[in-house]
């Protein structure tokens, strides 16, 4: 199978909250976050990413190829570890002590905390997650309500993100023939299913690559509004390491800034550099980095910068996490008061 259909990378934001809660159930949580040495007392910053050196990282690509981390103040350009494996949870990583920061999600993050981790989200890069429903362009599922009486792919990891998006649009199980499937999406190419649950930022493009032009529906369009790619951190990095945490914050925001403004620089950082061995195509991800921008910029981000939360968006993620079945304040799980002092005092971080 080629990369580009191996979406294990679902795994990362599927509302299942039996991984991430199992590394933290029970005595699991006492001994995670009592047990090994912290990162933080090394130089060096641990970074855990929620899946291969793609695009999905082209901010972080920008920022260490520009020097940003150290010219923020930092003494050492923090690592990338690869993520998205079996049990390398980025919560995993932040309760155990053996990363610094992760990015995630919050269908991921919640159930940890409920399990009793002290995490927090400190910024968010997609505005908006990249769930969709793909369909072909000549039969076009546009709205919730077309998936009625189709049959839809949908891969076992992301069975309640998909039951979520049913309960947020009035819509039941009953009323769609939902198909278990694997995550190359050839069926729906040959009409064995009319939609499929995929990546705004892959699955389509690929498709349409190889002739095969498809329509989606994103998932945060139709009443769940979940962002993605989150920055987490242990409640302790806030309450001990603020200062550090908000230069690389800085630089974190310069990096996307960068990335955002040139998509092909991105993809040749991502193709030539920081995932040179995976054999990724730069026409292809150049289109992802495109379509990548479309969740990282909003009209809330061109006014208040990139990664950045607004509390109406905050009220949502906590509504569409209570549609997925957990209830959780938003002071449990967000805390954007660091990344808003980088930008007051960093006011041209901003970009229109």
């Amino acid at each position: 199978m080629s990369p580009t259909f191996d979406r294990r990378s679902f795994l990362r934001y599927s509302l299942i909250a039996g991984g991430a809660a199992t590394a933290v159930g029970g005595s699991g949580l006492l001994a995670a976050c009592s047990s090994g040495s912290s990162s933080s007392s090394s130089d060096t910053i641990k970074m855990q990413l929620s899946w291969i050196k793609n695009i999905e990282f082209a901010g972080e690509y920008h920022a260490l190829d520009k020097g940003y981390y150290k010219a923020a103040g930092l003494s050492a350009d923090p690592e990338l570890i690869t993520g998205g494996g079996a049990g390398t949870g980025v919560e995993t990583g932040l309760t155990s002590n053996k990363v610094w920061i992760g990015t995630t999600a919050p269908q991921l993050t919640a159930p940890v905390i409920l399990q009793g981790a002290k995490l927090k989200t400190v910024a968010a890069t997609y505005q908006k997650n990249p769930f969709c429903i793909m369909s072909s362009a000549k039969k076009p599922i546009s709205t919730p309500a077309d998936m009625k009486g189709k049959k839809i792919g949908v891969q076992a990891s992301n069975e309640n993100v998909f039951k979520a998006l049913l309960t947020a649009n009035n819509l039941s199980e009953s009323d769609i023939q939902k198909i278990t499937v694997q995550y190359d999406p050839t069926p729906l190419t040959t009409g064995d299913v009319d939609g499929w649950v995929a990546y705004s930022t892959n699955e389509p493009i690929t498709l349409a690559a190889k002739g095969f032009p498809t329509e989606t529906l994103l998932f945060a369009d139709f009443n769940l509004p979940l962002v993605a790619e989150t920055l987490v951190v242990r409640q302790e990095t806030i309450d001990t390491e603020r200062d550090k945490l908000k230069k690389f914050l800085k630089a974190e925001v310069q990096g996307w800034n960068d990335a955002v403004a040139d998509p092909q620089k991105s993809a040749e950082l991502a193709v030539n550099v920081y995932g040179k061995s995976l054999g990724l195509k730069l026409n292809e991800q150049v289109k992802e980095a495109q379509a990548q921008n479309e969740l990282v910029v909003s009209a809330d981000t061109k006014a208040n910068g990139l990664l950045t939360m607004t509390d109406e968006l905050i009220a949502k993620n906590i509504e569409a996490l209570a549609k997925a079945g957990y209830t959780i304040s938003a002071t449990d799980i967000f805390d954007m008061s660091v990344l808003k002092e980088v930008y007051a005092e960093n006011p041209d971080l901003k970009k229109a």
